[in-house]
């Protein structure tokens, strides 16, 4: 990755807005779209985030020094090599959103993908993030421990699950969901064969396991690529010798060579 992407929450907060004509007032709108106050250099002392939107590069450059002495993170219009941070192209249904960004290489080809993410998410997967936030206790009461939890959403979310997103009706099953009595998944292991080192030859389906496993097990050379499609938070095996693989709930993955 070029960028660490985040979610900054900045609601009620005073964001940084300089410049005028299109450019700033749709940075204007970002920020009050997402709850906080724009406001003036002048009040730069009250911020941590500024948008720079100046047709004159020198002047943007100047700015953009001046802010971040100040120790706010810049974003500069059109110019990412100025910036701290960059704006993704962004997909709102509800709570659930969804940013596509290319670390400033091209806001056209991220506004392009976000479309055509636009045409496969049903609006009412935004009903299914808020109903799912609503439950978080009772998901939180039936399985309290954190990894069993995640692996019944896994499970529940997967395509063809109770609640795949891709569903219209899927909020209105998650209080069946949570009170079906085999709710909870067991244990299993599959093997992926690779082929290459390119992570562009696995298929949807070996993506998919990777993608939802809770173990990664490995030989010490497999490329990095490989291992950068598994969850951040899988737990890594590498497998020095013929040990048996430790026992445990949920998915598990084992990679060989082809």
């Amino acid at each position: 990755m070029r960028a660490l992407p985040l979610f900054h929450r900045i609601a009620e907060t005073r964001v940084v807005v300089v410049g005028e004509g299109p450019a700033g007032a749709a940075k204007r709108r970002l920020v009050e779209r997402a709850g906080a106050v724009a406001c003036g250099e002048h009040e730069a002392h009250h911020a941590r985030l500024a948008f720079i939107a100046l047709d004159d590069a020198a002047e943007a450059a100047t700015c953009a020094l001046r802010l971040r002495r100040r120790g706010l993170l810049v974003n500069v219009t059109d110019r990412p090599e100025l910036c701290d941070f960059t704006v993704p192209s962004l997909l709102e249904r509800g709570p659930l959103v969804v940013a596509v960004g290319t670390a400033g290489a091209s806001a056209g080809l991220a506004k392009q993908v976000r479309l055509a993410l636009e045409r496969v998410l049903p609006a009412s997967i935004g009903a299914l993030a808020e109903t799912l936030e609503g439950a978080r206790g009772s998901l939180r009461a039936r399985w309290p421990e954190p990894r069993t939890r995640r692996e019944a959403l896994d499970a529940a979310l997967a395509p063809g699950g109770p609640l795949d997103p891709l569903a219209e009706s899927a909020a209105d099953r998650v209080a069946a969901w949570l009170a079906a009595p085999d709710a909870a998944p067991g244990g299993s292991t599959v093997t992926i064969t690779l082929t290459s080192d390119d992570p562009d030859d696995l298929t949807l389906r070996q993506a998919r396991w990777l993608g939802t496993a809770e173990r990664v097990a490995h030989p010490p050379d497999i490329a990095p690529a490989i291992l950068a499609r598994a969850r951040a938070d899988a737990e890594r095996i590498v497998m020095q010798t013929a040990a048996p693989l430790p026992d445990g709930s949920g998915l598990t993955v084992i990679l060989t060579r082809g």
